[in-house]
């Protein structure tokens, strides 16, 4: 048996046993490195919002289009580091990290400000649901009349 295991095999008897305080809890830990968190990055640009950018940019024109992807792109990269702020709190340097964004929205907001995030993020997924179903539906609906 691999000392990997072993240890494994030790903390589910420590965690299982009655006395919890003698547990020691460790953080996750961290396996990614650049190239995965570039290809994450790459994933989350890369999706259905640039397959509609070809007519968003035929809609707005050569002006505004070009230059709606420069403010676009300006509140990504500030947004972005908002949150890499808000990751490491207080201390950039420290080993304290908010290990979600509702525990982040908790220490900077409170408890309210907590709840009303989590209303908005949970408005903000189903209209997104929504929207992927309406526009699935007119997809299929489509490719079914071509047929």
């Amino acid at each position: 048996m691999s000392s990997e295991a072993v240890i494994d095999q030790r903390r589910l008897i420590e965690a299982s046993s009655s006395s919890s305080s003698n547990v020691i809890q460790e953080p996750p830990r961290r396996t990614g490195n650049v190239v995965s968190g570039v290809a994450h990055i790459i994933t989350g640009v890369i999706g259905a919002g640039v397959l509609s950018l070809a007519w968003c940019m035929a809609q707005l024109g050569w002006i505004a289009g070009p230059l709606s992807i420069l403010v676009f792109a300006a509140t990504t990269a500030y947004v972005s580091s908002l949150l890499s702020d808000c990751y490491r709190f207080p201390d950039p340097q420290g080993p304290t990290r908010n290990p979600s964004l509702m525990h982040a929205v908790k220490l900077y907001l409170g408890g309210k400000g907590e709840v009303w995030c989590g209303v908005m993020v949970v408005v903000y997924r189903f209209g997104t649901a929504v929207a992927y179903v309406i526009t699935s539906a007119l997809s299929a609906r489509y490719f079914l009349c071509l047929l």
